[in-house]
Order: C-alpha cells, then sequence, then structure tokens
C-alpha cells in the first residue's frame, strides 16, 4: 500500500499544523493511501504546540507585557523531565497584536520575552527553547535585553537555545521584515540606524556583534541580542523541529512525502519549512499544498517540489487526497 508522510507546517492565522495534518490525511485514507501525521513547524508560529507535542510536555500561561505595553496573556511549553521551557515570540509579540502602521513597526517591544523567559527560569528552567519566528517587532531585542538584564544571577547556568525560521544578519532585518510590519522607506531608515546603534552597544558590552552572523535578524534582531547578551545557540528552527520529530527516518519509510504552509514565496528560500524539508528527502516525490504562492513553476522546482496544490479551506485540503492520488497514478 502506498504510503504518504503527511508533513505540513501551521497556515498562519487559520489552521495549526496538527490540523493541516489531519485534514490531508483523512482525505488520502480515503482513497486507499496510507498517510503518516507528523506535523511540523519552523521556529515560527505553531513551533510551541509541535514541540509540547512531540516531547509530551504541556503547555502554561503567563501574563507579560506585549509589545505596546498591554497585558498579554502568553502560552509557553514545559517539558517537566528535562527542566525544558519552549516559549513562542509570537505569543508574546506577535504580528497579530500590530496593527502594521509605521508606527506600531517602531513602537513594537520584545520586552514581554524577557519577562516571560524569566518567568519560566524562576518555575524551575534549566534550559529554554525560543522560537522567534512571526513577530512585530524590530527593536533589536532591546526590549528583552532591558528586562533579561535586571534578573542575570538566575540566568547563570540556563542555557538557551533560539529557533530562527530565517537566515537573515541582524543589520538586514529591518529591510527584509520590517515592511511587512508596517514600515515604510522612512521608518525602515530609521530602524536600520536603531539597529546600528544597538549593534555597536551590545559588542562593546558583551563583547559580541551580530552583524553578520546568519540567523540574527529572526524576530526584528531578537536572536541577535539573546545571542550577544547570552551566549544563545543559533539554530534553524526548521532543521531542529525535523531532526527531533525524526522526519528523516520517517521520509526513509513513505513513497512520497507532502509538505504543507500557508505561503511560498522568496522567504521559502531562507529557512522555511517547505525548502529546508525537501532538500532532506532525496529520493522521493515532494508534494507541497499551500495557501497561496507567488513562485513562478521554475522555483517551485528549485525548491525541490514536483507538485503544488493550492488550499484554502478544510473541504480543499481533505480533497488533496485525490488529487494526490491521480498524480502519484500519472507518474508512474
Amino acid at each position: 500500500m502506498t504510503t504518504i508522510l503527511v508533513a505540513p507546517d501551521s497556515f498562519k492565522g487559520t489552521f495549526t499544523s496538527v490540523q493541516v495534518a489531519q485534514f490531508i490525511s483523512s482525505g488520502i485514507r480515503e482513497e486507499g493511501l496510507t498517510a503518516i501525521e507528523c506535523p511540523l513547524a519552523d521556529g515560527g508560529e505553531g513551533t510551541l504546540d509541535v514541540l509540547v507535542h512531540a516531547l509530551k510536555g504541556e503547555q502554561k500561561s503567563q501574563s507579560v507585557h506585549g509589545p505596546f505595553g498591554q497585558e498579554v496573556i502568553a502560552r509557553w511549553g514545559w517539558v517537566a523531565k528535562q527542566r525544558l521551557a519552549i516559549i513562542e515570540v509570537a505569543q508574546v509579540c506577535g504580528l497579530h497584536f500590530s496593527g502594521c502602521t509605521p508606527i506600531d513597526s517602531i513602537r513594537a517591544s520584545t520586552v514581554g520575552v524577557g519577562e516571560l523567559i524569566i518567568s519560566a527560569v524562576v518555575f524551575g528552567a534549566k534550559k529554554i527553547i525560543v522560537a522567534t519566528g512571526g513577530s512585530a517587532t524590530t527593536d533589536g531585542g532591546q526590549g528583552a535585553i532591558d528586562a533579561l538584564l535586571g534578573a542575570e544571577e538566575i540566568l547563570t547556568d540556563v542555557i538557551v537555545e533560539v529557533l530562527s525560521d530565517v537566515t537573515v544578519t541582524f543589520e538586514n532585518a529591518a529591510n527584509v521584515f520590517a515592511p511587512q510590519k508596517g514600515a515604510d522607506t522612512e521608518t525602515i531608515d530609521i530602524l536600520n540606524q536603531r539597529l546600528e546603534s544597538l549593534a555597536n552597544d551590545y559588542a562593546y558590552r558583551f563583547g559580541r556583534d551580530p552583524r553578520g552572523i546568519p540567523q540574527t535578524g529572526a524576530a526584528g534582531g531578537l536572536s541577535g541580542a539573546l545571542w550577544a547578551a547570552f551566549g544563545a545557540e543559533l539554530f534553524s528552527g526548521a532543521d531542529y523541529v525535523l531532526n527531533l520529530v525524526g522526519f528523516d527516518e520517517l521520509a526513509t519509510h513513505a513513497d512520497a512525502v507532502l509538505l504543507g504552509e500557508g505561503r511560498l514565496d522568496e522567504q521559502s528560500f531562507l529557512g522555511k519549512i517547505v525548502g529546508v524539508a525537501a532538500s532532506r528527502v532525496h529520493d522521493r516525490p515532494v508534494i507541497a499544498v499551500v495557501g497561496s504562492t507567488s513562485l513562478e513553476a521554475s522555483e517551485i522546482a528549485r525548491l525541490g517540489v514536483a507538485h503544488l496544490s493550492i488550499a484554502t479551506n478544510p473541504g480543499e485540503l481533505h480533497e488533496i487526497g485525490g488529487i494526490l492520488s491521480q498524480w502519484l497514478t500519472s507518474q508512474k
């Protein structure tokens, strides 16, 4: 019997990766095929749910300051056996909190991330995973660092691992991501100046300059700030999650691999899940299901995707089973 590994990311703002995997898998099974569900994340929204599920942890909540100083109840993950906390930046200062105006892109702060890290350490965490994607911020991590520097003693011997869904460097964070956070050309110039000033400050205070280091631009430079100030280790969020869930091994036992996320675009080449996962599937056809795409057929092929389908609701995701069955038959 043909086996399909169903390994989607979330469709931002609509469905979690678990839901997408369930919708697609039910349609695949109706076609008489076997579906192995393997929800994924790339360090952005949905990473908390995927990691808590994979590590058999639990979810907790904490009141912290949101990106504009408001109270936010943020979910975070706890794996007691490992004394491991999982923090998803989007829970604290995600893009959904913002009006995506130029002033919002300047004001948005990561202070709540620092507060949540402190709460996790006080709770007993000895290791903290920070998933950085989906933020509204380009504050260079200043808010988080200001909060954390008041609690340096309790952070001693705490390991911080930062998961990034992009490879962009600290100094390019505003140029690449600030437009989608509401910044216009004039605002981007202001943010660039702030990042430059902060990089100089971090290099002076901590002896580590985040400029030029891959993955330091995630969450508007938060990843670079944690790297500079606390020696945080930086990881590709996609690779981290793929390794954790045993994706490579699962792919070897499948006849085809189905990947998915909300949108394929130029950022898909910069560390997003479909591109990274497809590069690790060497001898199986890769099918992608997305909500939308701005890529040309040649670019989709360059990602390693052999067939692309568009689906935007549960019914369309369910129907992917029939589309996939027909496509596989045509390849024989």
